[in-house]
């Protein structure tokens, strides 16, 4: 066990390193498919224009990757959605979305070097984030953003990555980098024939090319992207400063509602931004202040504090102008994105006695401008308290109140805008999970939800699954059950569950209106090399005439997914 962290004998040279990293590492190729069995409309000739969905069914993920250690890694990513053509029409080459990335690391001077797709994140994520990051969750001192600058991107996601060369280099204590991208992207390209103008009105992000109109999107604007960032460590002291730009070949200009008053706009777009952070004793201070290129500001502030050994504290505060903008973002906020906020959250953590945890959040904030769905400024508020039961390692138990309040357009109405209205949000939920034996566990889930008590039609919701996990030790197999009933009034009480799936890949679907869902997944190591995986689920509805909607929809009360997934490794 040792062994792969001790190295005994004369010093390695450059070349001898270069030579061990290239052939001693691990080689991985993963193949998936996935396949709703449901025939919805899209796939379904409707009239002499044919189906409207061009491809096959089917989803397919392919990935190859390399890894040395951490010290270099390499792979290819090919993906195909469901509905797209597969080499044919749009995608004679065969996938419609294609990724290769080459990261090293520890070069000399050369801290990290990155060839292809990676990531950038910087600061707490008010200019750029591109990796995975969390807002509000029951792990209440979750809330600082930290990740390299630069990552490896070995995703199927088309969007939120950059495509060119990026270098991190590390002196002493200063720390620098820069990197350029250039990629074509999707976009709804406008055509102004009065104005003699051509313009996009927005970037799309799904990745989807199925349809005729989806697949004339395809690279309809080109995006050239470089900035940098230095920073500063010195013991427990950090400051950055970080600088990005980006520029496209043709203006983005949303559409002209009210709420897209402040929306990014334009040809090109600069952020700058410092960070810093401190740890003091047992305290940790952070943050983030940023600047568009219209001198709009952000700022995001936060502490984790050690008040004594069973209780920790954390404290964020963020201040986004209504008019500030920027692209890959992702800060701690309320909103997805980080703008037109204003907020305060606290949060705390109590181990008052063993096995026993109590997590806290209360979380105000307000926006200065409209938002979609909103017709004017608005204000909310999010409180959460959970208690934890932890016995021994085979049972925890644990229940948690959310209360949220936030403002709503109410449908129905003839005015130029929507009248709002204040519409609280209650969910409770319990959770319990046991190990019934060395090969065996049981969890269990109720939750419910009351939406907008105080309008004369509330809508509830009610959600309780039961899952049995059957892993035997040292056995080449494993296997899960889910077994789940959910029922609310409407989308707007709807309510989530994370669902177990094939190794990589993950789901939380929203449930709404009233059916029963069950998944089936195993797992069964052929060898040490080869591992396969299949999963099986299905929604029903019983009394649904379909499922779905627009060219999603399927005309039976049922909706069938299932995956296979092989890994190779060598």
């Amino acid at each position: 066990k040792v062994r792969p962290y001790v190295y005994a004998g004369r010093d390695i040279t450059i070349k001898e390193e270069a030579r061990n990293r290239f052939l001693y590492g691990r080689h991985s190729l993963l193949l998936r498919a996935t396949q709703i069995l449901e025939q919805s409309k899209g796939y379904i000739a409707k009239d002499s224009t044919g189906p409207k969905y061009l491809g096959s069914p089917q989803h397919i993920f392919l990935r190859y990757r390399y890894k040395y250690k951490n010290n270099l890694q390499y792979g290819i990513v090919a993906d195909k959605d469901a509905g797209e053509q597969l080499f044919k029409g749009a995608q004679k080459n065969g996938f419609d979305f294609y990724s290769f990335h080459l990261f090293a690391k520890n070069l000399g001077i050369i801290k990290n070097l990155a060839l292809g797709d990676f990531t950038v994140n910087m600061g707490q994520g008010l200019i750029s984030w591109q990796a995975l990051a969390f807002h509000k969750s029951v792990d209440v001192m979750n809330i600082k953003r930290q990740a390299e600058i630069l990552r490896p991107y070995n995703s199927a996601g088309e969007f939120n990555f950059h495509r060119g060369v990026g270098v991190t280099l590390k002196i002493g204590r200063i720390q620098t980098t820069g990197f350029i991208s250039y990629k074509n992207l999707s976009a709804n390209a406008v055509v102004d024939y009065i104005n003699y103008l051509d313009y996009v009105s927005s970037l799309l992000t799904s990745g989807y090319h199925r349809t005729a109109s989806e697949i004339a999107d395809i690279n309809q604007t080109k995006q050239l992207t470089f900035g940098g960032n230095i920073a500063y460590d010195y013991n427990r002291f950090h400051l950055g400063l970080n600088a990005v730009h980006h520029s496209f070949n043709k203006p983005l200009q949303k559409s002209g509602d009210p709420y897209n008053k402040y929306a990014i706009s334009g040809k090109s777009f600069t952020n700058a931004s410092t960070d810093y952070s401190y740890t003091l004793k047992n305290m940790h201070i952070f943050g983030e202040l940023a600047v568009d290129q219209s001198g709009d500001i952000a700022t995001v502030d936060g502490m984790m504090m050690s008040l004594d050994p069973k209780i920790d504290f954390s404290l964020l505060y963020r201040n986004i102008s209504r008019s500030y903008t920027s692209l890959y973002s992702n800060a701690f906020t309320e909103s997805s994105a980080p703008i037109n906020e204003n907020g305060f959250y606290t949060g705390m953590e109590i181990r008052p006695w063993p096995g026993i945890r109590i997590d806290v959040y209360a979380d105000v904030f307000s926006f200065p401008w409209l938002k979609y769905g909103v017709d004017r400024p608005s204000k909310g508020s999010d409180y959460l308290v959970q208690l934890t039961w932890k016995p021994n390692k085979q049972v925890e138990v644990y229940t948690r109140y959310v209360n949220q309040t936030k403002a709503m357009n109410l449908s129905g109405s003839d005015l130029p805008t929507h009248i709002t209205m204040d519409r609280p949000k209650q969910n409770w939920r319990t959770n319990i999970s046991c190990k019934i034996s060395s090969s065996i566990a049981l969890r269990g889930r109720t939750e419910l939800v009351w939406f907008d008590k105080r309008s004369g039609q509330p809508d509830n919701g009610f959600l309780m699954y039961t899952d049995i996990i059957y892993k035997p030790m040292m056995k080449p197999f494993s296997a899960n059950l889910r077994l789940q009933y959910f029922e609310t009034d409407s989308y707007d009480s709807r309510l989530y569950a994370y669902e177990n799936d094939v190794q990589y890949s993950f789901s939380i679907p929203p449930f709404s209106g009233k059916g029963y869902r069950w998944y089936f997944n195993f797992n069964y190591d052929v060898s040490k090399k080869l591992s396969t995986w299949f999963r099986i689920a299905q929604s029903i509805y019983p009394g649904a005439a379909s499922v779905g909607s627009s060219y999603d929809e399927i005309d039976k009360n049922h909706k069938t997914e299932i995956k296979l997934q092989l890994m190779y490794n060598f």
